[in-house]
């Protein structure tokens, strides 16, 4: 047994690190579906079905929020807890979580730790202590400060169980999940019950945004302006990194808003005053992008509606942050290609910076991944589910694989052999098409043989 762990252990250090991040979101997945089973873990007393716990793991670890039933109704004190902590790893990463921890504790990080948590978050070898160490501060100071926020609310209204509940929202929030446990007012609604309310709805809107802006940016905003404002010293410019991700995020938020508000405006949001009617479309505006908690009936919203929502879904949060989809810089890069080919320009250009063949590549494979991942669920959604329609089925896919957790009431409905679609498109949209593909396809020490191919020309368009 002894000479059996040196080998492990070398084994290990032969893996790729997008392979042990890949694996590491699996292992997790299967040890919340064998808790999730087990027999206390629901309020009934009975086991719950191995693929029924099996697709809610996958959610929480996945930051999704599609339930194939209500959070409270059916899981036990002890179960909703496990899904908070199958949200929080699955938010941080297992990676980030564990290493970020060996840190606080002063222990040293190898230097294959240091890569591996390097290409978990998206950040340099180098600088990845100081990162870690911020992304557990500033994540479990901002679910604290949400909860306290949430408390003013439910504390008054549900007394000490309140607290769980503020707690609960908080770290669903910060870590884009969508679940919820306030199905004992209303099985299956959400926060509908709070649409107009300041206080829940945009402490919960500003918690999904800060933990969809990714640990890089997180970590860029402390480094170049809090921190120096804090000493009293001069505050430097943001990354490039920063900026794209910063300006992209309002955009969409400005865009969402105003888009929902329009083709709404004379149906879910029927009845409101223009005070709520602003607050309803500016929650769905970002929530639809990441979160998959509704302040409004999702399922009555119109097909056009539906149609937007799932364009912002699929394009997801930021890189290294909590989210799912194809990612805000991604829809930069592809958006800035396609202009310079248009304009004829032979490089693709942003905020006067030239942005490399290679990003483009990966952008162009992330879309195309994404959308098959998308096309296939959807197809497998409508083939399984007869009553579900085309709209509700591609609504629905791109959820999954956006890790957006929204619904038109199209998830307690799935077949098993729907649901089977739905878990492996959520956990590829979490961790990642194109990590995905590459945990399996790369290979230890592989390098260019340095051959140089004839060029060869295809017409295209």
């Amino acid at each position: 047994m002894g000479e059996e762990i040196p080998v492990l252990k070398r084994k290990l250090k032969g893996v790729p690190p997008v392979r042990l991040i890949v694996v590491s979101f699996l292992l997790v997945i299967l040890a919340g579906t064998v808790l999730l089973s087990l027999p206390f873990m629901a309020k009934n007393g009975r086991p719950t079905a191995l693929l029924d716990a099996l697709f809610t793991s996958t959610s929480a670890v996945c930051v999704t929020g599609l339930v194939l039933f209500d959070t409270w109704t059916h899981w036990s004190v002890a179960g909703q807890a496990v899904i908070l902590m199958l949200i929080q790893i699955g938010g941080l990463g297992l990676v980030t979580f564990t290493t970020g921890f060996t840190l606080l504790l002063r222990r040293k990080l190898g230097f294959r730790d240091l890569r591996l948590a390097a290409e978990n978050t998206a950040g340099s070898v180098i600088h990845i202590r100081h990162l870690l160490k911020t992304i557990l501060f500033f994540t479990f100071s901002c679910e604290t400060a949400g909860a306290c926020l949430l408390m003013l609310r439910f504390v008054p209204q549900y007394g000490k169980h309140g607290v769980w509940v503020a707690f609960f929202t908080a770290v669903s929030a910060y870590c884009n999940a969508g679940f919820d446990i306030l199905g004992f007012t209303k099985p299956g609604t959400s926060l509908t019950a709070y649409v107009g309310d300041p206080l829940v709805t945009l402490t919960v809107a500003a918690l999904i945004v800060i933990g969809g802006l990714g640990f890089v940016v997180i970590s860029d905003i402390f480094s170049a302006r809090v921190r120096p404002q804090m000493k009293k010293q001069h505050v430097h410019a943001l990354q490039f990194h920063s900026q794209i991700v910063l300006r992209t995020t309002l955009w969409l938020i400005v865009a969402g808003t105003v888009l929902f508000f329009i083709c709404e405006n004379g149906n879910t949001l029927k009845g409101m005053n223009p005070g709520e009617k602003l607050d309803a479309s500016l929650f769905q505006s970002v929530t639809a992008r990441t979160a998959g908690f509704n302040t409004v009936d999702t399922a009555s919203e119109l097909d056009l509606t539906k149609l937007i929502d799932v364009f912002f879904m699929f394009i997801g949060a930021s890189p290294a942050s909590t989210g799912g989809g194809i990612k805000t810089t991604t829809l930069v890069v592809l958006v800035t290609a396609v202009l310079s080919v248009v304009r004829g320009n032979d490089d693709a250009v942003v905020l006067k910076r030239r942005l490399d063949k290679f990003t483009v590549y990966r952008a162009m494979a992330i879309l195309t991944l994404g959308v098959l991942v998308v096309i296939v669920t959807a197809g497998i959604i409508m083939t399984t589910n007869s009553s579900t329609s085309g709209v509700d089925a591609l609504f629905e896919a791109t959820s999954a694989f956006g890790t957006v957790g929204l619904t038109a009431n199209v998830t307690p409905t799935l077949t098993p052999v729907a649901r089977i679609a739905v878990i492996c498109a959520m956990y590829i949209g979490r961790v990642g098409p194109v990590s995905f593909g590459l945990a399996f396809t790369i290979k230890k020490g592989r390098s260019s043989s340095g051959t140089i191919l004839p060029e060869g020309k295809i017409v295209v368009g």
